[in-house]
């Protein structure tokens, strides 16, 4: 059966953009809220900045993997947190994507933290 959501694996040719984990908190370094949806939506946005600074969109994401510290909250508040990724980003979900539950995040008001993987095609 085909995963809702996410794909099982992506194949991709072209530059390779790797964005480090990104954290809920705005361009100042400052947390904005501790709302858990709050925090995913300011991690996506900040992909999407750093994104933009490789040259890269968020089509061209191929990987996706989500540290939480609270897997419960993320599988209850899963609507919210799908629209705003979809806000964010938009609906492409043929993205490989993992989600893990950690004990901590280095920062200590962090909820979320996000990474990626995007690759640029090669113009022809």
């Amino acid at each position: 059966m085909a995963p809702r959501g996410y794909a099982n694996g992506v194949a991709a040719a072209g530059t390779q953009v790797f964005v480090a984990g990104q954290i809920g908190w705005n361009g100042q370094c400052q947390f904005e809220s501790d709302d858990f949806v709050d925090q995913c939506r300011q991690a996506l946005t900040n992909i999407k900045a750093v994104l933009a600074e490789a040259g890269a969109e968020p089509r061209h994401i191929v990987r996706m993997t989500w540290y939480l510290l609270d897997k419960r909250e993320y599988v209850a508040r899963g609507r919210e947190v799908g629209q705003a990724y979809r806000e964010v980003l938009g609906s492409e979900y043929g993205i490989a994507m993992t989600a893990v539950q950690v004990a901590g995040l280095i920062e200590d008001r962090a909820k979320v933290e996000i990474e990626v993987t995007a690759v640029v095609p090669a113009r022809d």
